[in-house]
């Protein structure tokens, strides 16, 4: 029996994803995301023991859109989930999909050594890992 190809998260992930500042207002925060042609935020730590947040486009629509609020009167730290649920970037994409399944979410930001370095998804995990690497 053939031995299947590991996938790491690290392998799949992608940059597709901007980071903002907590204290921005959404409609600085849906400039950037307009700019980086990206639907998903990342929210910079206020300081080292601070933990990373993230705004999805869904967020924006739920909690301002359909809220009739102003954009410009909103800020970012008010509508993020934080703390967000990281994956390293070392984990077996396999572990990484049952981690989603468990706690109900499609992305996660991939951690490595503290630090952002990318977007992991279903879509990724799915396109990139199972058909491109034979999970």
């Amino acid at each position: 029996m053939k031995k299947p190809i590991l996938v790491r998260n690290h392998d799949v992930m992608c940059q597709d994803y901007a980071m903002v500042d907590g204290l921005q207002t959404v409609a600085e925060a849906i400039e950037q995301a307009v700019s980086h042609k990206v639907n998903v935020l990342f929210v910079n730590k206020r300081h080292d023991d601070d933990e990373y947040g993230m705004v999805l486009m869904s967020d924006i629509a739920k909690k301002v859109l359909a809220l009739d609020k102003a954009p410009e009167r909103v800020n970012i730290y008010e509508i993020m989930v934080k703390p967000v649920l990281a994956v390293d970037g070392k984990m077996d994409v396999r572990y990484c999909a049952r981690l989603f399944d468990r706690f109900g979410i499609t992305k996660a930001p991939v951690v490595e050594l503290g630090k952002i370095v990318g977007l992991v998804s279903y879509h990724d995990i799915v396109l990139k890992g199972m058909i491109n690497k034979g999970v």
